[in-house]
């Protein structure tokens, strides 16, 4: 072994010399990883077995070392399977995990499948390819000579049995490999040498895939960091993130933190080519030139003509700040799912990418494969967007599957809202207990009692600590089908007239010790994932389908909260304790509420649910008078075949007394826990809070029912819940709850924090009306309920705490997590609920009853309660298409005008429902005006609700990017 040491002199605050020397050990026993070579005895389990394919750009047998560049440029190519038998140095691994977290991670995964046998060689620690760094040598040209040495040794260290090629995308790196006798070229060169069209598409042509230079430019430039941040600093230009539009492809605003409204941005010049999720450097507009969103729906170029047939009334309309991108200071790119163009140009390479997000553009990629690929699903990569280009330029990267088929449009679900969803790793499983897990294994105790020896008792090991509530009359009330059963109820009188009243939640922290495998998957999971048909779990099924829930008839673990209550719900004494239950029944929602109605069950179970259901009004009543909103969003739920798994029928939840009585339960226990786990932990309590919306919030909401003649006052929640419940029309019942739908839309997402990272005053759960809230009671799928309970335990004394556990920092961050994970989630369940809507319709047509929820420029949003979807009439012509009937549109009363037909928000049509399977590439859920009836605009109405219509023969699909959009089940607390 050798030692090499580098000496440095540093004065410290105090003005003392401070000597460091810093020793580097370079071993000799470093294996090289060729099962071929002799020299080295200590060779890797998994080493380099084989020489690579055959190449017809270089024919000897050889292995492949790779620099930064080509990983951190090029993982898309590395993860393919082709390529095999890689160096992969110890330089190359620490400057891919500096500069990019996501690619090491994707580069960690190659490494760890041995049948890819790419070899990490640890050269900084080989004595004969380490080399000291030379004074004036910059970090980046270090490292490159650093590869340099390693691939020069190995090539003379493998004796040419067999090459080492070095794989650079740096010129002038390779140029210097090649001047030292390395064999060198650049991916690209090597690929064309495999003749693999699959390899060569998922190439990033960061340098070749630029548009002619003769092109005029469509963008104007971007300004270069050092003038963006020259400009930051003088206050000439903001940072935010851009947030493009769903509903118009030209528009979009940024937030800026520290601005009262998000900037505007609208046109083409002024997005610049800013992608969703970018955070850019924007340049205010001189106020003459701010404006308001324009209220169209635009999806692309093709739709830029849809103004034709609009005759709009111009009038004043309120100005928002507005801005344009200047420069990107950091980009948001990641793979996009989505289709292929159809293409009409037989052999053409070049080809228009359709991503399923609709706030991402269009995405140019050059594929050989159109014919294979064009019923396919695929994932694409953005290279760069030139100046010279309408759409970004990129790169195909893998194929899902076929369009319309379930498994491949789930997984394009999944991944767009970056769900968390391979199987469970054996280092995570390996923490599982075994399936036949009991509560078995007895230790004698003693019990005393008054100070006398009473008996000596067995009891499990894991009940030690722990409170016996199986003889109690415990039963759980969930969904139907619910197999993750976190919670269940208890309710008993007592001799003093008043109840216990117990709510007992899974105890998940028995299972999940922090700093395991299976923690840190649950934490980076974040949450259960509920798509129709399909559930993505936190942790594995063992424990949330069996070991944890609360299954009927079953000893289990619990956490367990347990109130004293008088008749009036007034809590008298609270108590926390882990227990071990064995509920008396797993019911649903029905079965509970058929129990609570029928007068003649008279057992225990029957009389605590009817005591609960008594409390439960009260708390509510209670929760109400104190300002909580009572909101609305439609919730259905498919009939599905057994065997396909397609939806059969679409129904709309109906809510029994049940479902509130449980849901107050689960509040109470909330908000009773936040208070116990801030009053011990007051800097690190994991607690969820709900910003009051700032006003401007309402402002449409408030215009449009001020039409009809309803105020609504948003000073408070207690006074918008007033508010909501006057408004009331007798000539439309529906109209109180789409107030409360749009109301829903117009509050901010509650969010988990720190408690040490705001004041008690913001700490405020504006919906519930809550001073102070968390989530304790749904640990099976929730990870912040995971995170309270050990709080919980460690203020019991249950437990002991850990550093993690009072690190603000890392509490925050994971916070964040958990936040980002649960508004993806929602928005993945929201979007497996399309998808499920658009395999219902096929051919199928429905004349259904909706209401106006906007009234846009050139279209109407109709919502459909009974199939709790969202879709858009238009009221001009699409491009190509004649139209007799004339709409005026009115922006300042928010109305569209045809002869005496005047549309409003809130107005009751009739819509004519169907799907659209004229692009095998593009469905999508149509609407056509029935009622009101306007002369050559308006479709008749079908005899029957529903007609089946003969399909083409082809291979249909339900693709995510419809214009019709399901909406949430509601405002999630």
């Amino acid at each position: 072994m050798k030692v090499t040491s580098k000496t440095f002199i540093r004065k410290t605050k105090r003005g003392n010399i401070l000597k460091i020397v810093r020793e580097h050990y370079l071993r000799d026993d470093i294996g090289c990883g060729s099962k071929i070579c002799k020299k080295c005895k200590h060779n890797n389990e998994k080493p380099l077995v084989k020489h690579q394919s055959i190449n017809t750009d270089f024919p000897d047998k050889h292995y492949l070392l790779v620099d930064t560049n080509v990983v951190l440029h090029q993982i898309d190519a590395l993860e393919d399977d082709t390529l095999k038998n890689v160096i992969i140095l110890q330089t190359v691994l620490e400057e891919v995990k500096h500069l990019s977290h996501s690619v090491y991670k994707r580069l960690m995964d190659i490494i760890g499948n041995y049948s890819r046998s790419f070899y990490v060689f640890v050269n900084v620690y080989h004595k004969d390819t380490y080399v000291e760094r030379v004074r004036g040598e910059s970090p980046n040209d270090y490292n490159d000579r650093m590869i340099r040495v390693a691939a020069l040794w190995y090539n003379k260290h493998l004796d040419d049995k067999i090459k080492v090629l070095l794989l650079s995308s740096d010129e002038a790196s390779k140029a210097k490999a090649i001047n030292e006798g390395i064999p060198t070229m650049s991916l690209e060169q090597y690929v064309s040498g495999l003749n693999n069209v699959t390899l060569t598409d998922k190439l990033s042509n960061r340098s070749c895939m630029v548009e002619e230079t003769s092109k005029e430019p469509i963008f104007p430039p971007h300004l270069t960091p050092a003038i963006i941040h020259q400009g930051i600093k003088s206050g000439k230009l903001m940072q935010g993130t851009f947030f493009a539009s769903t509903d118009n492809f030209l528009e979009g605003n940024v937030f800026v933190e520290g601005q009262e409204k998000n900037i505007l941005l609208q046109g083409r010049e002024h997005l610049n080519r800013a992608i969703n999720g970018d955070i850019v450097a924007i340049e205010m507009l001189p106020e003459s030139q701010w404006s308001a969103p324009a209220n169209l729906v635009l999806a692309d170029y093709d739709d830029l003509d849809l103004e034709n047939g609009l005759d709009t009334v111009e009038k004043p309309k309120e100005k928002y700040p507005t801005g344009k991108v200047v420069g990107i200071i950091r980009k948001k790119w990641r793979q996009y799912c989505g289709i292929i163009q159809h293409s009409l140009v037989e052999n053409a390479t070049r080809h228009l990418f359709v991503p399923a997000d609709k706030k991402i553009p269009k995405i140019r990629i050059e594929t050989r494969q159109y014919d294979k690929l064009k019923d396919q699903r695929v994932i694409v990569a953005i290279d760069t967007w030139p100046r010279t280009s309408r759409y970004p330029l990129g790169h195909f990267v893998r194929s899902l599957g076929k369009i319309g088929e379930r498994e491949a449009e789930n997984e394009v679900i999944l991944l767009e809202h970056d769900v968390p969803h391979s199987k469970f790793s054996d280092e995570v499983l390996r923490c599982l207990p075994k399936e036949t897990w009991t509560i078995s294994a007895t230790v004698n105790i003693v019990k005393i009692a008054h100070s006398t020896l009473v008996s000596t008792i067995s009891i499990t090991i894991d009940l030690v600590g722990r409170k016996d509530f199986r003889d109690l009359d415990i039963c759980s009330v969930d969904p139907p089908g619910c197999t993750d059963i976190d919670d269940a109820l208890h309710c008993m009188p007592l001799e003093n007239g008043n109840f216990q009243v117990g709510v007992h939640i899974a105890d998940v922290t028995h299972f999940v010790k922090p700093g395991t495998a299976i923690d840190i998957e649950a934490s980076q999971r974040a949450t259960t994932v509920y798509l129709t048909g399909r559930r993505i779990d936190m942790v594995p099924g063992l424990l949330s389908s069996n070991l944890c829930s609360l299954r009927g008839g079953e000893e289990r673990l619990a956490f367990s909260c347990v109130w004293e209550m008088t008749p009036n719900a007034d809590i008298v004494n609270s108590s926390y304790t882990k227990s071990v239950i064995k509920s008396k029944a797993a019911m649903t929602y029905d079965q509970a509420q058929l129990i609570i109605d029928d007068q003649n069950q008279d057992n225990s179970i029957a009389l605590g649910l009817r005591q609960l259901n008594k409390f439960a009004k009260i708390l509510k009543k209670r929760r109400i008078d104190a300002g909580a909103l009572v909101l609305a969003s439609p919730e259905i739920r498919f009939l599905v075949d057994s065997e396909t798994r397609d939806p059969l029928d679409v129904e709309v939840k109906q809510l029994k007394e049940t479902n509130s009585m449980v849901e107050e339960f689960m509040l109470l226990a909330n908000v009773e826990v936040a208070k116990k786990i801030y009053s011990d932990f007051p800097e690190f309590a994991v607690l969820r809070r709900h910003p009051k919306p700032p006003p401007s919030n309402f402002e449409s909401l408030i215009k449009a029912a001020a039409h009809l003649g309803v105020e609504l006052n948003v000073d408070s929640s207690r006074d918008l819940a007033n508010s909501l419940d006057k408004a009331v029309k007798l000539d439309n019942p529906f109209f109180n709850t789409m107030l409360r739908i749009l109301a829903t839309r117009c509050m901010l997402q509650a969010v988990y924090f720190a408690s040490g990272t705001k004041t008690y005053d913001e700490f405020l759960h504006y919906g519930l009306a809550a001073p102070i809230y968390t989530h304790f009671t749904s640990p099976i799928r929730r990870y912040a309920d995971v995170l309270v309970h050990r709080l919980l335990a460690v203020s019991i004394a249950s437990d002991s705490t850990t550093p993690e556990m009072l690190d603000k920092r890392k509490i925050e961050g994971l916070c964040q997590t958990l936040n980002i994970r649960t508004r993806m989630s929602a928005y993945a369940e929201r979007a497996s609920v399309a998808l499920n809507t658009h395999i219902f319709f096929r051919g199928k047509i429905r004349d259904e009853e909706g209401y106006i929820l906007y009234v846009r420029k050139n279209a109407l949003q109709i919502l459909i309660p009974k199939y709790g979807l969202e879709g858009t009439l238009f009221l001009s012509p699409r491009k190509g298409q004649l139209q007799a009937a004339i709409f005026t549109y009115n922006e300042d009363e928010q109305t569209q005008r045809c002869g005496d037909i005047v549309f409003r928000t809130f107005d009751p049509v009739s819509v004519q429902l169907s799907l659209d399977s004229s692009n095998v590439q593009h469905e999508r859920i149509v609407l056509k005006l029935v009622k009101p009836e306007i002369p050559n605009f308006s479709v008749p109405s079908i005899n029957t609700s529903t007609v089946n219509v003969q399909q083409p023969q082809k291979n249909p699909h339900e693709p995510c990017d419809s214009i019709c959009e399901p909406q949430l089940k509601k405002a999630k607390i």
